[in-house]
């Protein structure tokens, strides 16, 4: 029988804070009418199929920190956070399905990718899922401690809010220096 994952990550055009991927084997019982790409999702109900998702499937989260960004940059760092995920889950699947149009380095694994494979494969929906609540509840984490960001609101974006309290309050440790404005205002 073939197993197919889905991937996806989030975070990409942040300025704070790890990239985060996940890898989502959906099983059979799982209402896939209900998964959608998780940026056409609110956030409540992102967070309610986000339960369902983990309940009813295989799944396992990766990300690549700060500094991985900033060394490696967000590309290769949001294959990196996608490799991550898929070697976590306890399952290997016969063929994974990888939003967007790059792959991971992965020997021994049957890779594709699929442009805007979040709106067209309910595992990647689902792992769009899974990633985008993950990464807003370790940013809602860290905005409790730096609430001068907006972060609880923004997810850490450059928002005009976030933009002008970085220029109030200046660069934390968790803004990624190599991006612009951050990289503008060093």
């Amino acid at each position: 029988m073939k197993i197919l994952a889905g991937v996806d990550e989030v975070g990409r055009g942040c300025l704070i804070g790890p990239v985060y991927a996940a890898a989502v084997i959906l099983n059979n019982s799982i209402d896939k009418k209900l998964l959608k790409d998780s940026k056409t999702l609110t956030k409540d109900k992102r967070e309610e199929l986000e339960k369902y998702i983990k309940k009813n499937s295989i799944w396992a989260i990766g990300q690549a920190s700060t500094k991985e960004i900033e060394k490696i940059n967000i590309l290769h760092a949001s294959l990196l956070a996608m490799k991550r995920a898929i070697l976590k889950l306890k399952t290997k699947p016969s063929l994974v399905l990888i939003d967007g149009n790059k792959l991971p380095d992965l020997k021994n694994y049957k890779l594709k990718y699929i442009i805007k494979g979040d709106q067209k494969i309910p595992s990647i929906s689902a792992a769009s899922i899974i990633a985008k609540v993950s990464r807003d509840k370790f940013i809602t984490k860290l905005s409790k401690e730096f609430n001068n960001y907006g972060w609880d609101t923004n997810s850490g974006y450059g928002t005009k809010e976030h933009l002008k309290a970085i220029k109030q309050f200046g660069i934390t440790k968790y803004h990624r220096k190599t991006f612009s404005p951050i990289s503008d205002l060093i």
